[in-house]
């Protein structure tokens, strides 16, 4: 039975392939933020292939080295696992059926790395029946809370016991997280929840920062009003928002720019597996194989949302240089951590 369910598995992804070879017919046409930037199918050779288990090796020690490190500071570095409150541990996805678990961070492949966590977990159905193939299931279903079981609901499930159980998978299952430049990060957020029109963005964040930075007394109560008559927040404005101390005053960041330190707290949990955005293709394939899922599906190609690291200096031309350095101060934990090196282009006259 179990050769003629991976038959049919094989047999769906090879029709899904042929179906969509062309990327007017890909899923998620219809949703603009996926339409807008379209899918890269990778064509990969294998002498490209990074020596994986090396890289691993080498990120691995530079976050264990950098978490031992006592010249090196940040906010919640030194607090335990058990000092990290319920509601931050809702970035931690489990999956039982394997002894996976996954840390997502907005803005890094996400959407897809819950896809796959979905197909392993079977914790949808599609019409009765677990997903098979990772993009036949809808990103409003991807998104949704319900569709996953994180580290934040233990308690619901298990009560006085859920750190315990949670410190216990902690360290037999394997965990896993995919992080990315921290400053192509924040463009990335910009450009998919301000300049794409997303009602709820524009809500909750879009008409205080119009009014604050861009000194606007009355603006539209919809997105599409907005952006008709040109009232768009500008990066300029995005950067005095995350700078402004009133920000984390109201509300901690939101998840698409919060920091990779607070989403997955990677000096308390000791991951197994670093990937990066930059090496999507070979560390993905390499996870798989790793997980020994590589026999049950295929990481989704990669949509590349085409911010690449070369257009930084374009992006940060009107940012005062005053900002751009508070700026990296905001998010220098997650470059070191992660090895990414300073953008000094960026930092200095």
């Amino acid at each position: 039975e179990g050769s003629w369910v991976y038959g049919r598995r094989r047999r769906k992804r090879t029709m899904r392939s042929l179906v969509l070879s062309d990327a007017s017919s890909k899923p998620g046409a219809s949703n603009l933020e996926e339409n807008v930037r379209g899918y890269e199918w990778p064509t990969r050779e294998a002498n490209m292939m990074l020596d994986q288990a090396k890289l691993q090796q080498e990120r691995r020690q530079m976050l264990q080295d950098w978490c031992a490190n006592s010249s090196f500071s940040f906010p919640t570095k030194e607090r335990t696992f058990d000092d990290i409150p319920n509601y931050e541990l809702k970035h931690l996805i489990v999956d039982d059926r394997h002894g996976i678990i996954y840390c997502y961070v907005p803005k890094v492949a996400c959407t897809n790395w819950k896809r796959v966590m979905i197909v392993l977990s079977e914790s949808l159905m599609d019409q009765g029946v677990p997903y098979v193939d990772p993009l036949d299931i809808p990103r409003e279903n991807v998104h949704n809370s319900s569709s996953h079981f994180t580290f934040n609901k233990f308690w619901r499930r298990y009560g006085k016991f859920s750190r315990h159980l949670m410190k216990i998978k902690l360290k037999k299952y394997t965990k896993f997280l995919f992080v990315r430049d921290p400053f192509v990060r924040l463009i990335s957020a910009f450009r998919s929840k301000f300049e794409l029109a997303n009602e709820e963005f524009y809500r909750r964040f879009a008409i205080p920062m119009l009014k604050l930075y861009a000194n606007y007394s009355s603006l539209p109560t919809s997105v599409s009003e907005a952006f008709e008559g040109g009232f768009r927040v500008s990066f300029s404005d995005f950067i005095q928002y995350l700078l402004d101390p009133r920000t984390e005053k109201l509300a901690p960041f939101n998840e698409h720019w919060r920091q990779v330190y607070r989403l997955c707290h990677p000096c308390q949990i000791e991951y197994d597996f670093v990937g990066k955005l930059e090496t999507l293709d070979e560390d993905a394939t390499y996870l798989l194989q790793l997980l020994k899922a590589d026999h049950l599906l295929h990481f989704p190609p990669s949509y590349r949302n085409r911010t690449a690291n070369s257009w930084e200096e374009d992006w940060f031309a009107k940012i005062p240089m005053a900002w751009r350095q508070r700026l990296y101060k905001l998010y220098e934990a997650d470059f070191v951590l992660f090895g990414y090196p300073k953008p000094e282009n960026l930092l200095k006259n």
